[in-house]
């Protein structure tokens, strides 16, 4: 689950943290009806950086300590495309444990000079086996528009690439491509060559 980008755990004003709690409850508490396990995740961004990015970044630690703990065995965070990259995010995770959402499009724009393999390294050693497999956002540049505005329709030559440069890491992969089934069809195709898809298919055939 993915709450808007209102909520703020690391938000300056009190009451937009409080507001943002209550948000994230909500997503916790359906979950949980659901009978879904920890490794169902609500996906926030770390928030805004109001001037003082380690500030910014100390606020989100403490506030998240006072979050409720079924809220805290769900959350995950994502390196965004302007302000809090990978690097921010292990920052965030080595005091909280909070798991790393790699988002692959952002990090292309945003980030602090690793490369792909390295930045899988970083990410998934972030997620504990309660916690499910990684989980990976995919997409990539529009071309002719603003940096950061996602692709109307995969480029498969280039997530063929992308697959197989992480060919030494399992994870699960989100697509953020804005005409959806038509691109994820596309993706599983391509997908369905690489051993690890195979293996997970023939596990669910089992």
């Amino acid at each position: 689950m993915h709450p808007d980008q209102f909520t703020l755990i690391n938000s300056v004003d009190n009451e937009v943290f409080q507001r943002s709690v209550k948000e994230l409850r909500y997503h916790a508490d359906v979950l949980d009806l659901l009978g879904v396990p920890g490794s169902a995740k609500i996906q926030i961004h770390v928030g805004g950086v109001y001037g003082d990015k380690k500030k910014s970044i100390q606020r989100f630690i403490q506030r998240y300590e006072k979050i409720d703990t079924s809220i805290k065995e769900r959350l995950v965070i994502e390196n965004d495309d302007k302000q809090y990259t990978l690097q921010d995010c292990y920052t965030i995770h080595k005091e909280t444990g909070i798991p790393i959402v790699f988002d692959f499009f952002h990090h292309e724009l945003n980030n602090s000079g690793e490369k792909l393999c390295k930045a899988f390294e970083i990410f998934t050693k972030t997620w504990d086996r309660k916690d499910g497999i990684p989980m990976v956002d995919y997409s990539h540049q529009k071309r002719g528009r603003l940096p950061g505005t996602h692709t109307e329709t995969i480029n498969l030559s280039r997530f063929k690439t992308f697959l197989d440069a992480t060919k030494p890491f399992d994870f699960d992969i989100m697509l953020e491509i804005k005409d959806k089934e038509k691109s994820a069809l596309m993706a599983v195709e391509i997908a369905s060559q690489d051993n690890r898809f195979k293996k997970i298919h023939a596990h669910a055939s089992n």
